[in-house]
């Protein structure tokens, strides 16, 4: 009896120790601008059989969307011995091993294939030759597990010779190879690291104890260049942004703001960074550079709701686990809306850039008719299939519609808690409520709809669960344009420009004729999606086919702008020549109502709440 205890004290002592044992990682990107990174990983183990994941379900892209199409060059060895594999015939992210007799771990090396543009996140573009983002999902594995926060990781980088890097980890040596201090998989794969040969990292000075720091990558050093108040503008959002939730739930803040044309444009949260990509115009181009803080807030808002407070149904233990979406209409949507007052409230937007931007939102959601069979609640459970879908039949499918929809929302419930209060309290009093805590570190507190429900009628009592409710699942053809209207204004359509559609024309290269012919036309003359029961689709222009003349002029979008503008005052239906695959027809358009965009319109007699909306939080310094 004594030997057995002794025996079994032993295998526990063992099965500890190796579950405290960190797993190794060593990622070599020295061929990162050949679009290859190689890693070597040592996982303890036990004889016998052993299964091991590609992480699925990536936090923030809400989708099993892990890019396992670019997992390459898997060998398994133990004590320098190969050792054979087996991929699950129905689980394709899951392997499985033998760990031999005598074996303490299991070593894996593999490479990974970073794919060309035209998908999203960490599945999409991520190097060029001067410049990449490591998400280290892409080229690790783990063994299975009750929770990513138990399984520690010792990770290690070699970038390219004269690159620099930034990330939200700790460096604990910087010699050829880069060791960083060691983390749980969690917040490993929450911490991308961005390299280049041109990186410039921006200390953005603000009211908090924590460093947040600006870092910007690009192919050209001439894309890094800053106006001289760059730092001090980016200092009011930090402030702002703060001041609205109350505390900071991190050590330290990284943009890791990618400046290419060569990469995937997009934005992905984590804790303590985030990872932004956008055109290599992005700061020098004076108009993209006030419109991407749109995007960078948006990311920042997301340390505190998404990644702090975070909803059940996507707060899974691990990767491989599938998550929900039902309430992403918070998670993305209210973030939407603070990552667009949020630069209006800092400076960074004027009130009137602000009112265009939610015009758009509110026209885009009109534009989008399947809201009359799909309620926006559909949109956010059936996120992981939307996300990639886009093009021909966007309107009447509906889209990730959650974001745009979700500014509509939550303006309006800080207009209502506005009026239930007497203007006494706002949206505000529940952001710091619900999001705020214990500041300096990062955590986790998911949190429910009830939960939701109850911190909202903590800070004003209603039926917040008959509001929200209805707002969620209306299939209405109009979206909820009630926080619009309770702010003093209504939405209406005219000739003069939407400086946020504007903006997006001039970036795509592209015509937004949504709001009067009924799509938008490419710099080639490409259609887009044409919106159902439009004038467009009457007349049989279809999504996909190519513009080739308009009204007997070679096309172009200055030649089809006039021709829509000249209609106000003209008869004449617009003739446009059309190519769609090898064949080619002349459509004609019955149109006379001139060109249209969304604008807010002030309500006489009404206060301009969204003046009063856009007043800054933050104490003067």
């Amino acid at each position: 009896m004594l030997k057995r205890i002794v025996l079994l004290t032993a295998l526990l002592l063992l099965a500890v120790s190796l579950a405290a044992a960190p797993i190794t990682i060593r990622v070599d990107a020295s061929e990162a601008p050949s679009h290859l990174l190689h890693a070597h990983l040592t996982i303890p183990a036990s004889p016998g059989p052993l299964a091991l994941f590609y992480a699925k379900w990536i936090p923030g892209e809400h989708g099993p969307t892990g890019p396992i199409g670019g997992l390459t060059g898997m060998r398994f060895t133990a004590n320098g011995a190969p050792v054979a594999w087996q991929r699950d015939p129905l689980e394709m992210y899951e392997f499985h091993v033998d760990v031999p007799a005598g074996a303490s771990a299991i070593d894996v090396d593999l490479d990974y294939l970073v794919p060309p543009p035209g998908t999203n996140f960490t599945a999409g573009a991520s190097a060029s030759p001067k410049l990449a983002v490591l998400s280290w999902n892409t080229v690790l594995l783990y063994p299975q597990t009750t929770s990513s926060d138990a399984l520690q990781y010792e990770p290690t980088l070699r970038i390219p010779s004269g690159w620099k890097y930034a990330t939200a980890m700790e460096t604990v040596s910087s010699a050829a190879d880069i060791r960083f201090e060691t983390v749980s998989l969690t917040t490993l794969v929450d911490s991308p690291v961005q390299m280049g040969a041109n990186l410039k990292s921006i200390t953005i000075p603000n009211s908090t104890p924590y460093r947040h720091t600006l870092n910007l990558a690009s192919e050209n050093a001439f894309a890094l260049e800053t106006p001289s108040d760059f730092a001090t503008r980016y200092g009011k959002l930090v402030d702002e942004t703060s001041a609205l939730f109350g505390a900071n739930h991190y050590r330290h803040y990284d943009w890791l703001f990618t400046l290419s044309d060569q990469v995937e444009h997009f934005g992905l949260e984590h804790h303590e960074s985030s990872d932004d990509r956008v055109n290599e115009n992005g700061i020098t181009d004076e108009e993209a550079r006030k419109w991407v803080s749109t995007l960078l807030a948006h990311e920042f808002v997301h340390s505190w709701n998404g990644k702090y407070r975070r909803p059940a149904g996507l707060a899974v233990s691990s990767y491989e686990k599938p998550m929900t979406g039902e309430l992403l209409w918070v998670y993305e949507g209210l973030t939407e809306f603070l990552g667009e007052m949020l630069p209006y409230r800092s400076g960074l937007l004027t009130e009137a850039e602000f009112r265009d931007q939610v015009a758009a939102d509110a026209a885009q959601m009109a534009e989008h008719v399947g809201r009359t069979w799909r309620p926006l609640i559909d949109t956010a459970v059936a996120a992981q299939v939307l996300y990639n879908t886009g093009g021909a039949g966007t309107a009447w499918r509906r889209s990730v519609d959650f974001y745009p929809e979700g500014t509509l929302i939550w303006l309006d419930v800080d207009m209502t808690i506005r009026s239930l209060t007497n203007g006494k309290r706002s949206l505000d009093d529940f952001c710091r409520a619900f999001y705020g805590g214990a500041s300096g570190h990062p955590e986790l507190r998911p949190y429910t709809f009830d939960d939701l429900v109850s911190a909202l009628n903590a800070v004003a009592p209603n039926d917040w669960r008959s509001f929200l409710n209805q707002r969620i699942t209306s299939m209405s053809a109009t979206p909820p344009l009630g926080g619009i209207e309770s702010a003093g204004y209504r939405l209406v359509y005219n000739d003069e420009p939407n400086v946020a559609i504007q903006f997006n024309e001039h970036a795509g290269k592209s015509l937004n004729l949504n709001n009067s012919l009924g799509f938008s036309a490419g710099a080639n003359g490409n259609v887009g999606d044409v919106i159902p029961n439009s004038a467009a689709a009457k007349a049989g222009v279809a999504s996909g086919s190519k513009i080739i003349a308009v009204d007997g002029r070679a096309y172009s979008t200055d030649a089809l702008r006039d021709v829509v503008k000249a209609s106000k005052t003209s008869n004449a239906p617009i003739e446009m020549i059309i190519e769609s695959g090898q064949f080619f027809s002349t459509v004609r358009i019955p149109y006379t109502g001139g060109i249209r965009y969304p604008h807010l319109e002030r309500v006489t007699g009404k206060p301009d709440l969204l003046e009063v909306l856009g007043r800054p939080l933050a104490k003067k310094k």
